[in-house]
């Protein structure tokens, strides 16, 4: 659990109340058509070339404030979701595939929401917990209020090193073209990390839901057993099973980066720097890189002859995917899932709080997962595991994609070298308003 040591109310200077207030105005076309990647900080260097310049400023690292705003547009709670309400193949009951209760700030497929986001900048490395926790019921009416949300929020921030994750400013661990700016000092660094293993893990649920199966077309057999349950699934066309790996990539993908990218919609807003990009190797970030002096997010991965590549599963305690080594077997992993979706807090108990005038009706009236549907989706998966050493079968069981980078820019670059209009007037006004 994280502790609860930043659950005060977030005081605010003058100042800030100011810039908060103005933040609200900023019109969301402006942020939207003036998103740009603004990559020159102040303090940065470019030593040659056409574009060459150097800073004659000091860096500035992000405040509290600032930070937990760009946090909060990248994965922040904001109430909850509304569901999928209607699928005729079990009407009247109400659709059940969604993995979590809560709405976020970006998209998930079905309401899955199977990511976290981890970040760093000089004072350490640190994960922020948004995926499940509850905000009070009282907040999640009409629009949320940001004072509120920042203080929610803070509690959701644990330090997990004191140190800024080291990336060498060199091949293989970031592109050539990031050296000279990713992980910059003062800068922050965001990045969503997700749980493909669980992701999948609802999708086969999904797929039997809604009648169908999978089968094995890399060694070109039905999985053993699904036979029984051809009552329930389509056993004679089923789903290839690396159509369900990709389905689940591109899926989770799309979570990845619509965090980052509306990460990057508040950075225009507040008129910070930076950009979303997807330029550092993500072994090396998880802490798969191989190399003991680089040990990133220090994740358990292991290897496999069948594997190309090592396949990271979890930071103890902290984040962790839904299959083994996290639990036993896929069977267990299941059991987990279904509390997620089920239990106390989930999308369909009765008891979790949401956005309709009768929510404790709306939610029990999703069927749940029973003994029988386990076993038809189990099967599937914990094949999947026996047979390729791992879940999910050919892609990583975690997966990071995108990243998101805040600083404060260098204007006189911009303007010595672009022409007017290369920022927004946020950025103009950003340390008048955020910083006097």
């Amino acid at each position: 659990m994280i502790e609860d040591q930043n659950t005060r109310p977030f005081l605010l200077t003058e100042t800030e109340r100011d810039a908060l207030e103005g933040l609200a105005q900023v019109p969301l076309v402006e942020a939207l058509f003036g998103r740009r990647s603004r990559r020159f900080y102040l303090g940065a260097n470019i030593p040659d070339g056409p574009l060459q310049y150097a800073s004659r400023h000091e860096p500035v690292p992000l405040t509290e404030l600032e930070r937990l705003l760009v946090l909060l547009a990248a994965g922040g709670r904001t109430g909850w979701h509304n569901s999928i309400i209607r699928h005729d193949r079990y009407a009247p009951h109400l659709s059940n595939y969604s993995g979590g209760a809560g709405g976020r700030t970006f998209i998930s497929a079905a309401g899955f929401h199977t990511s976290e986001i981890f970040f760093t900048d000089d004072s350490g490395t640190y994960f922020f917990e948004t995926r499940d926790f509850a905000l009070s019921p009282e907040k999640t009416g009409g629009q949320p209020d940001i004072g509120e949300l920042l203080s929610a929020h803070r509690g959701r921030i644990r330090q997990i090193s004191p140190k800024r994750i080291h990336l060498p400013r060199r091949e293989p661990y970031m592109e050539g073209h990031n050296t000279w700016v990713a992980n910059a000092p003062a800068s922050l660094l965001v990045f969503p990390v997700g749980d493909l293993a669980q992701h999948t893990l609802l999708n086969i649920c999904f797929y039997a839901q809604n009648g169908f199966s999978i089968y094995d077309d890399i060694h070109h057999c039905r999985i053993p057993g699904i036979d029984r349950f051809a009552d329930l699934v389509d056993i004679e066309n089923p789903y290839p099973l690396t159509f369900l790996d990709q389905y689940s990539i591109s899926e989770l993908s799309a979570e990845l980066a619509t965090s980052t990218y509306a990460g990057q919609l508040m950075l225009q807003a507040m008129g910070l720097g930076g950009w979303a990009f997807d330029g550092i190797d993500r072994l090396t970030i998880l802490g798969a890189s191989g190399d003991p002096e680089v040990p990133g997010l220090g994740f358990r991965y292991d290897q496999d002859a069948r594997w190309a590549l090592p396949n990271p599963t979890g930071l103890p305690g902290v984040f962790e995917a839904f299959c083994p080594p996290t639990f036993p077997d896929m069977y267990a992993a299941l059991d987990a899932l279904c509390e997620r979706k089920f239990g106390p807090g989930g999308p369909f108990h009765p008891d979790t709080p949401g956005p309709w005038k009768d929510s404790p009706q709306v939610r029990s009236a999703a069927q749940l997962h029973d003994p029988r549907f386990r076993e038809c989706v189990a099967l599937q998966a914990q094949y999947m595991f026996d047979t390729f050493g791992k879940f999910p079968a050919t892609v990583p069981s975690i997966l990071i994609l995108m990243y998101l980078q805040a600083h404060h820019l260098d204007l006189e670059f911009y303007d010595k070298l672009f022409q007017p209009g290369a920022y927004l007037k946020t950025h103009a006004e950003h340390f008048e308003k955020w910083h006097k």
